[in-house]
């Protein structure tokens, strides 16, 4: 076990993975409204939309209108997803407003990856190579490795630690042998099968392998281990993880219709200030956000400290008291 972060670095997607499984009736000016209040939190990143086809993922349709619409604010990277050279095409076509980084991406289970991308494991590593290339003649480094369903698959079973690790390395290798150097990787929980236990197995193992390397995590809360899952995390010192405002989202393609968000932003935040771990955000802020979240989709969201709010006005009832 390592020893406690001191600060944490929070990727919101929120209004990206939450509102590509969301209807597409959601009214762009909201989508517009929750980015420009996230941004007012303190956050340092978030991703704004994913550039996929609207035919597949209807509530990415407005995509583009979101990007121009939301207003940039200093110290804020705002970014997008892409899964292939049309989508990564169509982002280069707001870098004036993105923030562009090449990311890399593995997958553990080779029956997601086909459901997926329709592709075998030999395919999918080949085109990291031809991600590579097309990121360096558009003069975009790379900075970010992903492996996905690095946890487990519904489709799949239990992956191996050992595969998980090999493909880090993979990725590593991939990156290096283009003069290119990963930032960090992130690790994808995609369908809600890690547990506390298998989080620190994984994280242990790739860092026995990588020791200097900084990991990610990638939590969905499909089976409500999400905060638990973060802990492990943070137990075993990492300090960076991808989430979503409310809880909102969940993938469109994992295979059950339970599927959840990512570990909630104001949870996590609540979390690690009783911790003593700084993130910079103002959890007020952020509540009102995941409360404007439930707002625009018009169902509830799964947020737990949205609902019951923070600590410190009771601290400030009792001392005034």
């Amino acid at each position: 076990m390592s020893a406690l972060p001191g600060t944490v670095y929070l990727n919101e997607e929120g209004p990206r993975e939450g509102f590509q499984i969301e209807s597409a009736a959601i009214p762009t000016a909201a989508k517009i409204e929750l980015v420009d209040r996230l941004a007012r939190t303190g956050l340092r990143h978030i991703q704004v939309a994913s550039f996929v086809n609207p035919k597949a993922v209807p509530g990415m349709a407005d995509a583009d209108a979101v990007i121009r619409g939301f207003t940039p604010r200093p110290g804020v990277h705002f970014t997008g997803l892409w899964l292939n050279q049309r989508g990564f095409e169509r982002a280069l076509g707001h870098r004036d407003r993105l923030t562009i980084d090449g990311s890399l991406n593995l997958y553990a289970s080779a029956a997601f990856l086909k459901r997926n991308q329709n592709r075998v494991p030999a395919q999918q590593l080949s085109a990291q190579h031809e991600l590579v290339a097309m990121y360096q003649a558009a003069g975009v480094s790379v900075r970010r490795g992903f492996i996905t369903a690095a946890f487990g698959c519904n489709f799949e079973g239990d992956v191996p630690v050992e595969r998980v690790v090999g493909l880090v390395g993979d990725l590593l290798a991939i990156a290096a042998e283009h003069g290119e150097t990963i930032d960090h990787m992130g690790l994808g929980d995609t369908m809600a099968w890690a547990t506390p236990d298998r989080v620190k197995r994984v994280v242990g193992a790739i860092r026995e392998k990588h020791p200097d390397l900084p990991l990610l995590l990638h939590l969905h809360d499909t089976r409500g281990l999400g905060i638990a899952n973060a802990y492990a995390g943070l137990e075993m010192g990492v300090r960076m993880f991808d989430t979503a405002v409310a809880g909102l989202g969940g993938c469109p393609f994992a295979g059950h219709a339970g599927a959840a968000g990512n570990v909630c932003t104001e949870d996590l935040v609540f979390m690690c200030e009783e911790m003593g771990i700084e993130t910079g955000v103002d959890l007020d802020a952020l509540i009102d956000c995941a409360k404007f979240a439930e707002t625009i989709v018009g169902h509830p969201l799964p947020g737990a400290v949205m609902r019951g709010g923070g600590l410190r006005r009771f601290r400030e009832i009792r001392r005034a008291g």
